[in-house]
């Protein structure tokens, strides 16, 4: 009988042990389990916000048409900017029929309309464009990416008409049932009618007069490399450090690598061996892509979606900061080789992320130096132009520099070339 309950009490206790165990392996009170998988992360807390792609879609500027070859453009944030993309998003289109692009002459319609142009860069794919307009659903150009939404009264015509080009270049869908009449354009058309006037010149818009910014000085810190390397790794107590004759470091678990550059001001980090997701489009990795940044840094201040792909393997996107300040409006901030600020980049593999690069600055609270400065225009800009070779675009924008006293955002005129390249016109 004493063997039957000796017996009987060893195996409670053997029990107890182990259920024991399983919460102080586990469950601990209060927190996640400890045990976790090679691929979970920790997540960086207040290095920024977290935002929703809404937030980061919209037009890089809304050019308006007024006849008679007349325009001018607002740029994000800007008053009427704000005014004619609350009045859109808020209209339904829908009704899509394809044409070639080269069915009509939108040099001459751009010119002789009243109208306006939303212009959203490389392109956004449409299932991303519908978080932010009210597009119907429609087989018909799903799939596409649109970088440019042109609306415009015809002649003896009772409604508007809206067109959706396609970033491929080679198409144009038009919206046959949009909920738009020829004076909601005419609304929207007349608060360019006092406004800087605009030359199209070249499919690109050259002001006629300088236009004004504000180049700022900002007080910035520096996110610790401790910071986003918690969130990077699995377990950043067993990375190891490898130090670079250019003075960047590189932290690696073997698996994966943070190179820190810059003073410590810029990261780049990798991790080849990431297992594919298996999806693979545009929309799917600019989301992913999105979900990312919000658990592994999130964002120091405003970002537009600048591009995104996902027909290859190998693919990317990237976000774009935008800073404002007062009336003027939002200009891009640009990312140089000679000092890398402006941007978060992503690179893809079959719907994964295995690239993350990014500055770790981020913008102090308080009291900042400011100025007015004039950017050229009219002739003398047209002249700087003229100087070079396959111009496509030109847009402002600031420049951004670091020194002991800050962060310089300086304005300039940026050109973008036939090639893909994008400089200062000086």
């Amino acid at each position: 009988m004493k063997e039957t309950v000796k017996s009987l009490l060893l195996a409670f206790l053997v029990a107890c042990s182990l259920v024991q165990s399983y919460f102080l392996i586990y469950r601990l009170p209060g927190s996640n389990p400890v045990v976790k998988t090679e691929n979970d992360y920790i997540k960086t807390e207040n290095m920024g916000a977290e935002m929703r792609a809404e937030e980061l879609i919209f037009p890089a500027q809304i050019s308006v048409h007024m006849g008679d070859n007349r325009h001018t453009v607002f740029y994000p944030d800007s008053m009427f900017y704000d005014l004619i993309y609350s009045r859109l998003k808020g209209r339904m289109f829908e009704g899509f029929q394809r044409i070639a692009v080269d069915n009509m002459n939108w040099s001459e319609i751009r010119s002789r309309y009243a109208g306006v142009e939303l212009q959203f860069g490389s392109g956004v794919p449409v299932s991303l464009l519908q978080k932010v307009m009210q597009i119907s659903a429609d087989s018909l150009f799903e799939e596409e990416s649109i970088n440019r939404v042109l609306i415009y009264n015809g002649e003896n015509e009772e409604r508007a008409r809206v067109f959706f080009f396609s970033s491929h270049g080679d198409v144009v869908y038009e919206a046959t049932k949009a909920d738009l009449t020829v004076q909601d354009v005419r609304q929207q058309v007349d608060f360019g009618k006092d406004w800087i006037p605009y030359t199209l010149q070249d499919g690109y818009y050259v002001p006629e007069k300088p236009i004004d910014m504000v180049e700022t000085l900002l007080k910035v810190g520096v996110f610790s490399t401790e910071q986003i390397q918690g969130s990077l790794f699995f377990d950043p107590s067993i990375t190891r450090i490898i130090r670079e004759k250019d003075g960047s470091e590189i932290y690696t678990d073997s698996r994966r690598s943070l190179q820190v550059k810059q003073d410590g001001n810029w990261i780049n980090y990798t991790d080849p061996a990431a297992p594919a997701a298996g999806e693979n489009s545009p929309a799917r990795n600019a989301l992913s892509a999105i979900d990312f940044v919000n658990q592994h840094g999130g964002w120091n201040g405003s970002y537009r979606l600048e591009q995104v792909d996902g027909l290859d393997e190998m693919n990317s996107v990237i976000f774009r900061q935008y800073f404002g300040n007062g009336q003027f409006g939002a200009f891009p901030v640009m990312d140089f080789s000679s000092f890398r600020y402006g941007t978060i980049s992503l690179a893809m593999r079959q719907g994964t992320i295995t690239g993350y690069e990014r500055s770790l600055l981020y913008v102090k609270a308080g009291d900042w130096d400011k100025q007015v400065v004039q950017l050229s225009g009219g002739k003398e800009l047209k002249d700087k132009i003229s100087k070079l070779k396959g111009v496509v675009n030109l847009f402002p924008a600031y420049l951004p520099s670091l020194s002991q006293e800050g962060l310089l955002l300086r304005p300039a005129w940026i050109v973008e070339l036939s090639s893909g390249v994008m400089h200062e016109l000086k």
